[in-house]
């Protein structure tokens, strides 16, 4: 009777140590927490693109694929119509003291269409990181012209 309080004690004890892996650095679900928004620091790029940044970043997350990461980005237009979305890496790509950049570009409508809802105004781009990268990194940043939004791993 003893050696199985003692078994079933000593297995409890073992099994809730396994419950502080849920929070540590081996689950691949706590690489990346939710996103904080920051004040923009500006243009840094010197690349030349007539695409305009977006007002401002509303939310940023990563997604865990086989290959690395997915960065997706979502913004709210002043008026629905904008397009060809896109997340532009900065430093071609490389993590600068482990933090990737990237700017939030869309091309203005023709005709902006006004009244319509928040949700015909959200455009969302996406950029696929490596797994080579993903293990630099500490920080992936997507700035706006107002604001950046940032993840930490």
């Amino acid at each position: 009777m003893k050696r199985a309080t003692l078994v079933v004690i000593c297995s409890a004890l073992v099994l809730g140590g396994c419950g502080s892996v849920r929070e540590s650095r081996f689950n691949p679900m706590n690489w990346f927490g939710s996103s904080t928004s920051e004040p923009s620091l500006g243009p840094t790029s010197t690349t030349t693109d007539g695409r305009p940044l977006v007002p401002q970043v509303t939310t940023l997350a990563i997604e865990r694929t086989s290959s690395g990461a997915l960065v997706r980005a979502s913004a709210v237009m002043p008026s629905a119509g904008w397009w060809d979305a896109e997340l532009i890496v900065e430093n071609n790509g490389r993590p600068v003291n482990g933090v990737l950049t990237y700017r939030f570009v869309a091309a203005a409508p023709r005709a902006p269409i006004a009244g319509t809802s928040e949700a015909a105004r959200t455009i969302v781009a996406g950029a696929t990181i490596s797994s080579f990268t993903l293990e630099e990194l500490i920080s992936v940043t997507v700035q706006g012209e107002t604001n950046q939004r940032s993840v930490r791993r």
